[in-house]
């Protein structure tokens, strides 16, 4: 009985460590190239806008992205935010300017995010007066199956309500 229960033991034991799997190796470290084309990328968008094409600024959104501004229900998906972009461009004192101060992105995440400051101009929808709005943005990133990056969420946040701007 005892020759049997060695041999036993010793399939049991090799059993074991042939259903043991070695542990993955850890995700590369990617997260400065990721920070790298969140960067480029707040920065080609910015030339987006600037150029009032809606279809260019959509370009940049996930099909189920959502935009959330001050003082207006969120936008929810990539054709009512072009659509809205479109509303957008043909106020003739329509003018957007930001800046990024940081951006991140995970260790082996699909998500990232760029924040920074803005400056849009726009007419008031009473007076037509152009008025001038200050604040700070967050724009939450996420990586397509493809490996681009698309925005999924884009926040901002006024510093003060807008005010009457310089001419």
């Amino acid at each position: 009985m005892h020759r049997a229960i060695l041999p036993c033991a010793c399939i049991f034991v090799l059993s074991l460590t042939a259903c043991t799997q070695a542990p993955l190796p850890p995700a590369p470290d990617t997260r400065a190239a990721d920070e790298k084309v969140l960067r480029d990328l707040d920065a080609s968008s910015l030339a987006a806008w600037k150029s009032k094409d809606a279809d260019k600024v959509a370009a940049f959104y996930a099909d189920d992205a959502t935009v959330v501004l001050p003082n207006a229900p969120a936008i929810r998906g990539k054709e009512a935010i072009r659509s809205g972009l479109k509303d957008a461009f043909t106020d003739p004192n329509f003018k957007l300017d930001f800046s990024a101060t940081g951006a991140e992105a995970g260790l082996g995440s699909d998500i990232g995010y760029v924040k920074g400051t803005y400056a849009v101009t726009a007419s008031d929808a009473k007076t037509k007066a152009p008025m001038l709005e200050k604040g700070n943005y967050l724009i939450v990133y996420k990586k397509q199956a493809d490996g681009s990056w698309k925005i999924l969420n884009d926040f901002a946040s006024p510093e003060a309500p807008a005010a009457r701007a310089a001419k």
